[in-house]
């Protein structure tokens, strides 16, 4: 106890030493804590009265925890959020501390958690989450998380650790994570798309599981959604996409929203439009609302939240700057652009582009990825493109050689620069997309809060 009253006394310290200076204070008062008291996440957690809910995966976690978030305010709680997707143990223990008092006594009932994927087993290690929700698990960044395989078995090593009290919401549609279940003593809730119009018949060149995790036999679809993601079975050994406790029986999306209609394991329960458009987004809703079940939360309360959602930080997120509408899109790896694409073109528009490539750390430094996204998609229809970032000539390159004319593409460096060309480029009644990698979209939404147009993403 009094280890964990120092650490939070250091952290709290941290926190208004970095507010003073104008800084957002996402993750060193964490960091400060955790140095002091290495079991400050457990001890931070434990006396929340709804217990701890952990987001993770690789695609769709802020989106998904900002949904249940939502959710859970709507049913009368207070949640602590990381809302600032500082995702590594550190940020959470931020988050934690500027939600509690300096004896560390939390101001909220219940924790929202978004987690990376690298560090969910280290996170599962330290605490017991009431709920843990796993969207999918892509093939992303790979200097830091390996390959797929290596990553899905830390996290299934994790999970068999867990009490028998935490319930697992997983994603049906996705093999990897489906077999995470293998081994967890609690019960599992799974959510998945069930219309049959979602996805095509043909496996997608960027799949990460084209053989079953259980015994390496090809995997058979029925449906893919997207990359490995769909309507799976294993004949070599029987493992198949299990029944679904929370599905989509169909999906209708428009240029700004996605109209879900949701089913549970015997019938169709509610519709609800979400003011973001996507099929992906489709999955982020299933798993909040699976989630917000899990909680005990009803669906007429969970879907009226969704209703009203606003997105997060870069994800399709809207800025209006000098009569022009920019929508933020952040991508990351082949599985998360080629999603954020099709959500771009399932309406037939033709976009106008600032796109962003950088390579620090928290991008991967690997860019090769480009290679394996589906540019040559969206070239055919790209109005107009402003390419910039660190890796501006590589990404250049990549339009070129997916078929986007030299006319329609300019490069300009400077993130400033870039989006004063695209915003003078475009008409008034034109939309700008903004793609970006994340410590690109970053340093572009922070020349957009220079220019007055958005706050600082940690206000938000």
């Amino acid at each position: 106890m009094i280890r964990t009253a120092l650490a939070v006394s250091a952290g709290k310290l941290a926190r208004a030493v970095l507010n003073r200076a104008g800084r957002g204070a996402t993750a060193l008062p964490g960091l400060v804590a955790l140095a002091v008291d290495p079991r400050a996440l457990a001890s931070l957690t434990e006396s929340l009265e709804h217990g701890a809910v952990c987001v993770s995966g690789t695609n769709g976690k802020t989106t998904t925890s900002r949904m249940l978030s939502d959710i859970v305010r709507a049913a009368g709680w207070a949640p602590v959020h990381n809302r600032s997707g500082s995702n590594l143990d550190r940020g959470i223990v931020a988050a934690l501390l500027a939600s509690s008092s300096w004896t560390g006594a939390p101001r909220g009932n219940v924790g929202i958690l978004e987690v990376d994927e690298a560090t969910l087993p280290r996170v599962l290690a330290g605490m017991a989450p009431r709920v843990v929700v796993v969207t999918n698990l892509f093939r992303d960044q790979l200097d830091r998380y390996f390959e797929i395989d290596a990553l899905a078995r830390s996290i299934a090593a994790a999970i068999v650790m867990l009490p028998e009290l935490t319930t697992l919401v997983l994603n049906a549609d996705d093999p990897i994570v489906t077999n995470l279940a293998q081994g967890h003593r609690g019960p599992v809730s799974y959510f998945g798309v069930d219309d049959p119009r979602a996805g095509g018949t043909v496996a997608q060149s960027i799949s990460d599981a084209t053989r079953c995790p259980r015994c390496r036999a090809p995997l058979q679809y029925r449906r893919v959604v997207l990359a490995h993601v769909g309507d799976w079975s294993c004949p070599g050994c029987g493992f198949h996409r299990p029944e679904r406790d929370l599905a989509a029986a169909s999906v209708d999306m428009s240029a700004g929203a996605t109209t879900i209609r949701i089913a549970g394991a015997s019938a169709v329960l509610d519709s609800v439009t979400v003011p973001l458009p996507g099929l992906y987004n489709a999955y982020n809703a299933l798993a909040a609302l699976a989630a917000a079940r899990v909680l005990g939360i009803g669906l007429p309360t969970a879907t009226r939240a969704l209703a009203s959602f606003r997105p997060a930080f870069g994800r399709l997120e809207i800025v209006e700057a000098d009569g022009r509408t920019l929508r933020l899109m952040l991508v990351k790896n082949p599985a998360g652009f080629n999603a954020a694409i099709g959500a771009l073109l399932e309406t037939g528009r033709k976009p106008r582009l600032v796109a962003a490539l950088n390579d620090r750390d928290a991008d991967s430094r690997d860019v090769s990825w480009i290679w394996d996204a589906d540019f040559e998609s969206l070239a055919a229809h790209v109005e107009h493109a402003v390419v910039t970032g660190l890796r501006s000539r590589d990404l250049a390159l990549r339009f070129k050689y997916a078929g986007v004319d030299a006319s329609r593409l300019e490069v300009v460096d400077g993130w400033k620069e870039a989006l004063l060309r695209a915003i003078a480029a475009a008409g008034p009644a034109d939309e700008i997309v903004v793609v970006a990698t994340y410590t690109a979209m970053l340093a572009l939404r922070g020349s957009l809060a220079d220019m007055g147009y958005v706050g600082r993403f940690w206000e938000d």
